[in-house]
């Protein structure tokens, strides 16, 4: 009876956990989701007012990462969801699952970015550039390198995927609207012709997101291994009494929900007892010594006499 009340305490400290680590998130991409909308229609309309296909691309590029953070807040409130009967290693793979969405988006956007380009060299527009233009610009750069310094922080900090990624995707616009300002001297230098050049760079700059993150996910949802030096590994599980080797060492999973197992050798006189606290003796020393393993299989093996 004891044991179910401890089980059903742990399982609820750790439900609330979850929802706290899912509210932190969820309010950074609230506060991100608000100054990215800001951003975005401050340059959709004034480059439509000015007739300047870039600022209204660069726009429409912050859009995205509006659309992005409402695709990551549904995304963590599922990668949150405590474990259960169908989902015994946890829902966290929806969180990386939703970046793709982000990348997807990403595409899309790239993809209308550059054939607006392209159409704008063969039908040529003169773009108004006034002050105005570069003080807009010049504010929302600003904006955009507080965002991703604070989504990236944050993201690493509560080891979120989709925050990392969304920055990424918003570090992005900081290049873009610094090659916008340097587009708009050249414009009122009186070359308009780089205005559509311009912008299909710009829509260059997002396919490179979007395939940085596609990237990364595709080796989370892949299982490639999220600890490069498995002899790490190896170095905590020998310096557990009782063991005389280890080998087929495996990893896998986010860089915050590490799976991993692994065989071991010991004396093969060992009772089972013995083994079995040697067993836990070693996921406990690998969880101290990378806190980001969620789950450790041990697999005991008799080593040869030789």
């Amino acid at each position: 009876m004891f044991a179910m009340f401890l089980f059903l305490g742990y399982n609820f400290i750790m439900e609330m956990d979850l929802k706290e680590h899912r509210g932190k998130i969820q309010r950074v991409l609230l506060i991100i989701l608000a100054l990215n909308w800001l951003v975005a229609g401050a340059k959709i309309i004034f480059g439509i007012l000015t007739r300047c296909s870039s600022i209204t691309a660069d726009g429409f590029h912050s859009l995205s990462d509006g659309a992005s953070n409402i695709i990551g807040l549904i995304g963590i409130t599922l990668a949150c969801q405590p474990k259960d009967e169908d989902h015994p290693y946890g829902h966290r793979k929806y969180e990386t699952f939703f970046s793709l969405g982000i990348a997807a988006l990403l595409l899309v956007v790239s993809f209308n970015i550059i054939k607006g380009g392209i159409s704008r060299i063969f039908k040529p527009v003169t773009p108004i550039i006034n002050l105005e233009s570069f003080i807009i610009m010049l504010l929302t750069l600003i904006i955009n390198i507080l965002v991703v310094r604070y989504e990236y922080k944050r993201g690493k900090q509560l080891q979120s995927d989709i925050l990392v990624s969304d920055s990424l995707h918003t570090k992005a616009d900081i290049l873009i609207s610094a090659s916008v300002i340097i587009a708009l001297v050249v414009i009122k230098l009186g070359y308009p012709i780089i205005d559509p050049i311009a912008t299909m760079i710009i829509g260059l700059f997002i396919v490179h997101a979007a395939i940085e993150i596609i990237r990364d996910a595709a080796n989370i949802l892949c299982d490639t291994s999220p600890i490069v030096n498995i002899k790490k590994i190896s170095d905590i599980v020998l310096g557990v009494k009782g063991v005389k080797t280890c080998h087929k060492i495996r990893a896998r999973g986010r860089p915050d929900d590490i799976h991993v197992d692994l065989h071991v050798q010991v004396n093969p006189d060992m009772h089972v007892d013995t083994a079995h606290r040697v067993s836990y003796a070693i996921e406990e020393a690998i969880k101290n010594g990378i806190p980001e393993v969620q789950d450790v299989v041990v697999h005991i093996e008799p080593r040869e006499k030789s």
